[in-house]
């Protein structure tokens, strides 16, 4: 067998490992998407809630009121408004950081010999994947945001902004310029890096202390509680720096693109905790974690099944 027939002849993932890897990790990332969207949009709906800067003195809702509320009042499919930018930006999103991750992991900062990877590197590895994966991805973090909020200016009586995914992208670059498209990357990069410094350090470190200190083997039990544990710690990194990123994201700009209520995400984040107490930076946390929680199951589970049936190594 020549060569260029022996190369063909070997699996997908082995011929090209990191494109393989992204478009595993997008395909499962898109399934745990669209299962817990709903919950996305109630955390955006609290987050937004009250918001001092804006003058929104209106009536506090829970999570389960928000939620009927937008099935009552705007209808059951639009709990799932926004949906098709999330699984837009979670295919560039996940696919960078978990590419960049496993590259990080395993050719910059080294495994050790017993396949162990030390807190502090799986730490290091999973802020810089989240980072550059968001930044990546932030024009489509931003579209999805914004269409969330559509149905409540429906409902508050002010003209939609966007008739759908693509006019929100060209709408945006319209008025803002391609920096535009960017609004709000600072503290959406950010909340990245805290959500995956708890998501895939934690996900990594819990799976391989369990794999070399119990009689756990490498299956669906070890995938499951290192994914619950990896969302837990996420939410809890991750929702101040997700309430800032949503109201910057969400705030009216001027003709430069601007943001008329904050000037920067510091800005964002002093004003809110002297407008609404600094517990107002944890608005949507529960939602946030019972999102997390079931999205880390649902992605963690289909991603190493998919890896195994597609003759890629575990994770």
């Amino acid at each position: 067998m020549s060569p260029a027939e022996e190369e063909r002849s070997l699996p997908l993932p082995e011929r090209w490992p990191r494109a393989s890897k992204f478009a595993l990790s997008a395909c499962a990332a898109a399934v745990a998407e669209l299962v817990t969207f709903p919950l996305d949009l109630t955390k955006t709906r609290l987050q937004i809630q009250g918001e001092a800067a804006a003058g929104r003195a209106v009536p506090h809702r829970g999570m389960l009121r928000t939620a009927a509320g937008i099935a009552q009042e705007e209808g059951v499919r639009k709990l799932w408004q926004g949906a098709t930018p999330a699984v837009y930006r979670h295919i560039v999103y996940t696919g960078v950081r978990m590419v960049t991750y496993e590259h990080l992991r395993d050719s910059v900062l080294g495994r050790v010999e017993d396949e162990s990877f030390p807190l502090w590197k799986a730490v290091v590895g999973g802020m810089s994947a989240g980072a550059i994966g968001q930044f990546f991805a932030s024009p489509t973090d931003l579209v999805k945001v914004q269409m969330q909020m559509e149905g409540k200016r429906k409902l508050e009586g002010k003209p939609l902004r966007f008739h759908g995914v693509h006019h929100a992208f060209l709408k945006i670059l319209s008025e803002g310029g391609v920096r535009g498209l960017w609004a709000g990357w600072v503290p959406n990069v950010q909340r990245a890096a805290l959500v995956n410094m708890g998501d895939l350090a934690t996900y990594d470190s819990v799976k391989h202390f369990l794999l070399l200190n119990t009689t756990l083997g490498d299956n669906s039990v070890t995938h499951s509680v290192s994914s619950v544990c990896s969302g837990l710690v996420a939410a809890v990194l991750g929702t101040p720096a997700d309430v800032v990123k949503t109201r910057i994201m969400n705030q009216p700009r001027d003709k430069q693109g601007r943001g008329l209520l904050y000037k920067s995400s510091m800005d964002c984040l002093i004003q809110t905790v002297q407008g609404e107490g600094f517990m107002s930076l944890y608005k949507g946390f529960i939602p946030t974690w019972m999102r997390m929680a079931p999205w880390s199951l649902v992605f963690w589970l289909t991603y190493e099944q998919i890896r195994r049936m597609c003759g890629a190594t575990s994770f």
